[in-house]
């Protein structure tokens, strides 16, 4: 269940950033410091990586996802509080989202290790 819940997570940032990208353009975040600009651009490839690597059972999906969400977080608090121009319950919601992905990293961490024991153990006994 955990599992579903970041993939649903970073699908919604795949899919929000992709549809700003596609409807306007590389340009689309023009109205904010190019720093902040290039940040929301990699997060059309970095959110789908995620999902990827978390699909695939990889430790380094955790990892990025929680560094992706920590970075995130930060950058959009700080736009919110010094620039404008985000609305209040996109970074509450999102900083929700990002305390659920701090607080299930540690069990998702195990349970991919557990998993991928299990499978090495049953792809063993097969040969």
């Amino acid at each position: 269940m955990i599992q579903v819940i970041w993939l649903i997570g970073f699908l919604v940032g795949t899919t929000t950033h992709m549809t700003d990208v596609i409807v306007g353009g590389v340009n689309v975040y023009s109205g904010f410091p190019p720093g902040v600009r290039l940040f929301w651009l990699a997060l059309t490839i970095m959110d789908p990586v995620v999902v990827a690597l978390i699909i695939f059972r990889r430790r380094s999906g955790i990892v990025l996802g929680c560094s992706v969400m920590l970075v995130d977080i930060a950058t959009n608090w700080t736009v919110f509080a010094v620039v404008g121009g985000l609305s209040l319950f996109g970074v509450i919601s999102q900083s929700l989202f990002g305390a659920l992905i701090f607080i299930t990293a540690r069990p998702l961490w195990k349970w991919f290790v557990r998993s991928s024991a299990r499978e090495l153990r049953t792809s063993n006994r097969g040969a």
